[in-house]
């Protein structure tokens, strides 16, 4: 990636260029409604990881994938009759709305953090509009800044904070709304408010859990079904060892030791772990700096007693 942020006007060469970029691989920020976006392809690992990269996020939470249209969310959620109605009456906008996960919809299980959900919204920002028309692709997009730094309305709130840390900075001008967008879930044939925003829906129960399910909530374990042991230097002959590095075992996070790849297998081989016939899980240490402290922290979760 290159080392200093371009910044270009929202034009069909910005958007061009950004595509690019996201077609290689890397985040690019860009304008939605609300507030800026640092916007994935939400179908690739390992840019969803330089997302956290990049933000320096501390936990790997949900984020918001982005599609054009209602059409292209039901390809990868599961729309009840309540869901549809809030899309139709809210989309395209600032509504996000939490449904079951599609199998097979193709989106990195970093995106939805290892949970059986996953967020999604119709953006109404013309450059966010045409950069998922340009790409074809889902993209995931929290906002644009570093973690725990005030959202970012404006091209210079992004540069401020992401300077030298992503390639492209999409300028479509101030943002219209300026606070990210309310979040539904729409399951079990319920409507719960997660996270408030610029809209308010009708009948929304406020949600009332422990669990984490959509961006901005408190932080709580993704946690497989077995014991989880961490920073294992081998495997006991009942534990099924995750590896990174040159601390080898049955599957390997990264040989190469690349936080980036780690973090884009995670969930994914915490998964394999879960299925496999031995009864307890290790993990092999992981250096608890940039990606690695994000890794280490969702492991730690993972490794909490449950009550």
């Amino acid at each position: 990636m290159p080392e200093a942020t371009r910044i270009l006007t929202f034009s069909d060469e910005a958007i061009d260029a950004a595509a690019r970029l996201i077609g290689e691989g890397f985040p690019v920020a860009i304008a939605t409604e609300t507030v800026y976006g640092l916007a994935a392809d939400a179908t690739n690992a390992e840019a969803v990881a330089r997302i956290y990269e990049a933000k320096g996020r501390p936990s790997f939470n949900p984020l918001i994938v982005h599609v054009p249209d209602l059409t292209a969310a039901e390809r990868i959620g599961e729309f009840s009759n309540e869901a549809r109605a809030l899309a139709d009456q809210y989309w395209p906008g600032p509504l996000t709305l939490v449904v079951p996960l599609r199998a097979n919809a193709g989106i990195s299980s970093l995106v939805t953090a290892g949970l059986s959900t996953i967020a999604l919204r119709v953006p109404a920002h013309p450059a966010m509009q045409a950069l998922l028309r340009r790409t074809g692709r889902p993209l995931a997009a929290p906002s644009a800044n570093a973690s725990g730094r005030i959202s970012p309305t404006r091209a210079e709130h992004v540069l401020k904070s992401l300077e030298g840390r992503i390639p492209l900075i999409v300028d479509a001008g101030p943002t219209e709304r300026g606070l990210e967008s309310t979040i539904v879930a729409a399951t079990d044939g319920q409507i719960r408010l997660l996270r408030r925003g610029p809209v308010s829906v009708a009948g929304a129960i406020e949600a009332v859990t422990a669990e984490i399910e959509a961006p901005g909530q408190l932080a709580s374990h993704y946690a497989p079904s077995k014991p989880l042991r961490l920073n294992a230097a081998e495997a006991t002959q009942d534990e099924f060892m995750i590896g990174f590095g040159k601390a080898g075992g049955d599957v390997n996070l990264s040989a190469n030791g690349d936080p980036v790849e780690a973090a884009a297998r995670l969930f994914e081989l915490l998964h394999v772990a879960d299925g496999s016939a031995k009864p307890r899980i290790a993990v092999a240490p992981i250096p608890d700096e940039g990606l690695g402290a994000a890794i280490n922290d969702r492991l730690r979760r993972a490794a909490a007693p449950r009550g």
